[in-house]
């Protein structure tokens, strides 16, 4: 049975999320969710879509996004994830698929204003559904640029949240209270079964290798793309993650702290470390 088709039309946004691998928490670092935020605003430079909203958890992300063109979309996740997973592998010391194999996406109407405050404030509660914290500001959310009215140099506001209020301080305090509203369902831990591990063993035993074959779907990778990833300056990663973090933190002293930390760190010159 094939897959089903995306929908994808004019005028749409789209809530996306992307899964690492087996559900694996290879984003628990902060570097990679440092380098996630780097990855996004390069791709927002190549492909020039809107992102209104935007959550890195420990193994999985959420976007709500809107592509210039509808047929956007799969150009802007396939690059984005193709980038980070290489990016990631380098770091992490690792091979294989790093993103599982289809990125799910929900697409409605971006005039659908009731839709998209409920998939924003979907998209903040995560870290409190997930019993990460008990407030809704995060560093790597950007719920914090609602609320404070702050830019992030990522995100911007959704048109429904600018109908909130006569002014940007009403609406924010009335996105606010919507938010506290909500109680977030606790995300349920997945249960693994002895019997599909083991099954999974034998089936992955009995595939046969194949050498020198590209995944389908992956990008032929270029030795000046390359090049010029690895050799990414560490600074220019951390500028764009300090002023995400800025905008959005909870306590903007303490989220700052580390990257005064950061100056000075052997090995913090580029993404390969020189």
């Amino acid at each position: 049975m094939g897959r089903p088709l995306r929908e994808l039309q004019p005028g749409f946004c789209y809530h996306v999320t992307v899964r690492c691998n087996n559900r694996e928490f290879r984003l628990n670092r902060v570097d990679c969710k440092d380098t996630l935020l780097y990855a996004i605003k390069k791709c927002q430079d190549k492909f020039d879509f809107k992102l209104y909203g935007l959550c890195i958890m420990s193994n999985h992300v959420h976007y709500l996004l809107e592509p210039r063109q509808p047929d956007d979309l799969p150009k802007i996740m396939h690059w984005l994830n193709w980038y980070t997973a290489m990016c990631f592998n380098r770091m992490l010391n690792r091979t294989g698929h790093f993103w599982e194999k289809r990125y799910h996406s929900s697409g409605f109407p971006s005039t659908d204003y009731r839709r998209v405050l409920n998939t924003l404030r979907y998209i903040h509660a995560n870290p409190n559904a997930a019993d990460m914290q008990s407030g809704w500001f995060y560093d790597f959310s950007n719920y914090g640029s609602y609320e404070r009215l702050t830019q992030d140099g990522i995100t911007e506001w959704h048109p429904a949240f600018l109908l909130l209020g006569k002014t940007l301080d009403f609406c924010a305090e009335a996105y606010r209270q919507f938010c506290e509203q909500y109680r977030p369902k606790p995300k349920p831990e997945r249960k693994n079964r002895w019997g599909s591990k083991l099954l999974k063993r034998i089936i992955e035993d009995r595939k046969p290798k194949k050498k020198d074959k590209t995944s389908p779907g992956q990008l032929p990778l270029k030795s000046e793309e390359l090049d010029a990833m690895w050799q990414v300056p560490m600074d220019e990663i951390r500028e764009v993650a300090r002023e995400f973090v800025r905008a959005n933190c909870y306590n903007p002293d303490i989220a700052m702290a580390r990257f005064q930390q950061d100056i000075g760190v052997p090995g913090n010159g580029s993404l390969d470390g020189t």
